[in-house]
Order: C-alpha cells, then sequence, then structure tokens
C-alpha cells in the first residue's frame, strides 16, 4: 500500500511538472517580442508607400497568416476610432513573388480593409518591410508630416492578445500633440519575411 501510495504521489509530482511547465513556455512566448530592425529616422526615399503632408502618417507591416496579429488589427481599429480623423494609415502584407494574388486575401486582410480610413498594400518579397527596418508582424510606424519618425513598435501588450497598452497609447497621444516619453516598443507576432510558423495555444484569435 505504501508502494502504490508513493507511486501515485510521484506521478501527480511528474504530471504537474509538466502542466506547469509547459503553461510557463507558453506564458513566456506570449511575452516575448520579437525582432525589430532599425527604422529610418526620415522617411526613405523612393518608396512607393505614400507620407502626407497634412496628417501624421501610421504604417503597419504584416503577415497575411500570422495568427498573433489579429490582435494588432483589432488595435489598430481602436486607434484608428480614438485618433479622430488626425492619421492617414496604410497596411502593407508580405507576399512571396510567385505566389498566387489571393494568397494575401486572408480573413486578416478583410480585416484590416473594413477599417475606416486605412488603406491596404501587398509588400512583394517584403521590400517595403525592409526598407522601414520591419522583420515582426505587427511592427507600426508612426511618420510626422514632415517625414520624421515619431514611433516605431507593437500595439499590443502580448502575442495574440487585444486590449490597454502602451504602444497604442503612445501613438493617439502623439496624434493629440503631446508629449510622451516612450518612443518604442516591443512588437509580438511572427517573422514577416517568410512562412508563419508560430505556437497558437492559448492565443485570442
Amino acid at each position: 500500500m505504501g508502494r502504490k501510495l508513493a507511486f501515485h504521489i510521484t506521478v501527480c509530482v511528474v504530471w504537474l511538472a509538466v502542466v506547469g511547465g509547459g503553461f510557463a513556455f507558453i506564458l513566456n512566448y506570449q511575452n516575448a517580442g520579437g525582432r525589430a530592425g532599425i527604422a529610418p529616422r526620415d522617411w526613405p526615399a523612393g518608396t512607393p508607400a505614400a507620407l502626407d503632408r497634412n496628417h501624421d502618417t501610421l504604417i503597419m507591416f504584416a503577415h497575411p497568416k500570422c495568427p498573433c496579429t489579429r490582435a494588432s488589427i483589432e488595435e489598430l481599429n481602436r486607434l484608428m476610432a480614438r485618433s479622430n480623423g488626425r492619421v492617414a494609415a496604410q497596411v502593407w502584407f508580405f507576399r512571396p513573388s510567385g505566389y498566387p494574388d489571393d494568397w494575401t486575401r486572408t480573413s486578416l486582410w478583410g480585416s484590416v480593409t473594413a477599417i475606416p480610413g486605412v488603406v491596404v498594400h501587398e509588400d512583394t518579397d517584403g521590400a517595403e518591410s525592409r526598407r522601414f527596418g520591419a522583420e515582426t508582424s505587427g511592427y507600426v510606424l508612426l511618420y510626422g508630416t514632415r517625414g520624421q519618425l515619431l514611433f516605431s513598435g507593437g500595439i499590443t501588450a502580448g502575442r495574440g492578445h487585444a486590449g490597454d497598452n502602451a504602444g497604442e497609447n503612445a501613438v493617439v497621444a502623439l496624434l493629440a500633440g503631446q508629449e510622451v516619453k516612450l518612443k518604442h516598443t516591443e512588437v509580438y507576432g511572427c517573422s514577416l519575411l517568410g512562412e508563419c510558423k508560430v505556437l497558437t495555444a492559448g492565443i485570442t484569435r
């Protein structure tokens, strides 16, 4: 009886350790920021992306098959509603050359096109992502009317989690003409330039 009890206790301890380790892994994954390149301090020459001379310009780079990016798009929708028309926004979706045009036409593309005031583009082979130093899906840049960089980073608090966050609040404050100390935040998503292979467990879709 004593050996059987000890065996069951050992099994329970091992099971709890495995489950706890799994939750810790997922938590660390969701809170781990993606790679962020160096954004140009001034609007880059030669880009087909349009700089608005009357409003600040927000540009987001996204992977059309990244489930984490749905939260970034939800926050972009809220940001646009909070900005009261003070920003010109565009989203560039990565598409490898040689792939069919509908490769980018995922539900994420549809969600962005439904946001009033946002223009959507395809970024063939990530040419614009590279030009702007974007490496992770959901990366946001805000430029002023003179082409000066005001903000770079993500507008979610974690991977796949929509809700109040420092990045979005900083952008909204900048659009309102306020001074902010936070000019860069972590960005949460999968790699822009390639296949999107992410852990989807626990991600709010």
